[in-house]
């Protein structure tokens, strides 16, 4: 049983190699990948805008409540 075991795992690297080589070398993937990471990027820095955004409105409505409680 030990013997499959070697086999697969031979096996499983061998076609990870290839994968990984022939994805590396692949202009398209690599394209896609480009692609890929800017719009992560973009995404992340509007959602970092909306919270800066969101925080601002929520110290507003804080200072109104407190103003309007207050009165």
């Amino acid at each position: 049983m030990a013997g499959g075991n070697f086999v697969h795992r031979v096996m499983s690297y061998v076609i990870n190699e290839l994968v990984v080589n022939g994805l590396a070398n692949s202009p398209a993937f690599q394209r896609f990948a480009v692609r890929t990471s800017r719009r992560i990027e973009d995404i992340s820095s509007k959602a970092a805008q909306k919270r800066e955004e969101l925080a601002e409105q929520m110290k507003d409505i804080s200072k109104n409540f407190e103003s309007y409680k207050n009165q």
